[in-house]
């Protein structure tokens, strides 16, 4: 069983009902839904494909929709296309609507002029170009060419060490939030927050957009500015989970600096008991290939050694050649990575402390699972919370998250270790117990002779209620 789980991006190449079903059959645990492309009809017409493929294959999965966020990107070209030579200037021009040529180009963002100073860096197409800004006369930033290469349409402009005052919602993502709220996302992405503020003012208009269909979705905040890194554990607070998305990041703060960051998200993440997700050319050359580099199979494992919840496919999916594949060989990297993690839970636990009943009885119920060799942990949950805590830790023991809420079995999904169930609600205890052994015997998780944990709370059914552990054995 596979404790890390999968978020792939539906595309082209994953958006037919008959290769969807395969892959989500294949380990895909949360479809991404990407609204920098579409429309929102498109959005719409996809997640309603991905709830019902999901039910025929009996499997829950979540959707995440991830806002495009502001447009920092070159206009377009006369021929689509140009060749930036080094040491050769080029012009950038908030004001220009025509399209661009060798020398010059429009801008989508139009306060880049006001944004930058003679000397400053500008980073095009990923980081693949590099413009030094020489000066600033009215709309036009005149660089200097350092880096050349081939410059096409709409490609994205960073500035190196951040300080782009784009905000972190536009207006058309206030619109893509209404239209993930129509169709209830589980998650909503927010593309380059720079504070907790950001992140508060995306939940504020997602609760708001969300009220009609008494839905609120857990935010997820995309880590890409490098102003969001003095300020991490704060986003963090304000957010249910974070993606560390190493595309923009590494471009801001320079690609060495990326997987130690990586690792210092993924350690705080846990430790204030939310989730995160691993992202950004994870199976790149899978694009094209039908097996992936070592250096890829490493880039993978090392996240799920790190402890991340769920490893990101993008472009892989979406547009790859190799859709199904990717996910098959992504998962089965996973798995062996698990297979060698060392399990220490009382150095986990150590200096830990418990304010609340519910999260005592959640770390209770791990080191007695761990001590006594149970076949399974099982988590009577109506929000989901207590799963959540109990996937924060390292266990070698598989977390079962039982409710009757199915927006609480969906958000589980992303969870690390925890496989979420639907059941019937319940108001007597022992019913409920009984219940929840005969579902995983049915399931064959366990059998007759298997002992198990489980959890619930007294009175049956109010969400933050769990205070009971309980060690069974199968008759």
């Amino acid at each position: 069983m596979r404790a890390t789980k999968i978020v792939a991006t539906l595309g082209p190449a994953s958006s037919s009902p008959e290769m969807l079903e395969r892959m989500i059959r294949g380990g895909v645990d949360v479809v991404r839904l990407n609204f920098s492309h579409g429309k929102a009809q498109d959005h719409i017409d996809r997640a309603m494909l991905v709830r019902e493929v999901a039910a025929r294959a009996g499997k829950a999965v979540a959707i995440m929709a991830d806002l495009q966020g502001p447009k920092i990107r070159v206009g377009k070209f006369e021929g689509g296309k140009t060749e930036l030579v080094a040491g050769q200037p080029f012009i950038l021009d908030a004001a220009r609507t025509e399209p661009g040529n060798n020398d010059i180009v429009g801008l989508d963002y139009k306060d880049l002029p006001r944004d930058v100073r003679p000397g400053d860096t500008l980073l095009l197409n990923d980081g693949l170009l590099r413009l030094t800004v020489d000066k600033v006369i009215g709309d036009q930033v005149h660089t200097t060419v350092r880096v050349g290469g081939e410059l096409s349409n709409n490609k994205g402009i960073n500035k190196a060490g951040g300080g782009l005052t784009a905000p972190a919602l536009t207006a058309k993502d206030m619109e893509d939030i209404r239209t993930a709220m129509s169709f209830q996302c589980d998650y909503l992405a927010v593309s380059f927050p720079k504070s907790a503020t950001d992140m508060e003012m995306a939940r504020q208009l997602a609760n708001v957009a969300g009220e009609p269909f008494r839905h609120k979705p857990a935010l997820i905040a995309k880590i890409e500015r490098s102003e969001a890194i003095p300020v991490l554990e704060q986003i963090l607070r304000a957010s249910d989970g974070i993606m560390v998305a190493r595309g923009d990041l590494a471009v801001e703060v320079g690609n060495a600096a990326v997987p130690a960051l990586q690792k210092r998200m993924i350690r705080m993440a846990r430790e204030l008991d939310k989730v995160v997700i691993t992202a950004t050319q994870m199976m790149e050359s899978m694009i094209v290939n039908a097996v992936p580099t070592r250096a890829e199979v490493s880039d993978v494992a090392n996240a799920v050694l790190d402890g991340t919840d769920a490893v990101m496919l993008s472009a892989e999916t979406a547009a790859g050649r190799y859709p199904l594949e990717t996910v098959e060989q992504m998962a089965a990297i996973a798995l062996e990575a698990e297979a060698a993690d060392d399990v220490s839970i009382e150095t986990d636990f150590a200096n830990k402390r418990f304010g609340r009943i519910d999260q005592s009885i959640a770390m209770g119920a791990l080191f007695t699972a761990h001590h006594l060799g149970c076949k399974a942990i099982l988590a009577l949950t109506e929000s989901g919370s207590t799963a959540l805590w109990m996937s924060r830790h390292r266990i070698k023991v598989p977390i079962y998250g039982l409710t009757s809420q199915e927006t609480s079995q969906r958000r589980m999904t992303l969870y690390r270790n925890v496989r979420p169930l639907l059941m019937p609600k319940m108001t007597d205890r022992d019913e409920a117990l009984a219940a929840a052994e005969k579902l995983l015997v049915d399931l064959g998780v366990l059998k007759p002779g298997d002992t198990y944990a489980i959890t619930c709370g007294e009175p049956m059914g109010y969400p933050g209620g769990t205070n009971m552990l309980k060690v069974c054995r199968v008759g």
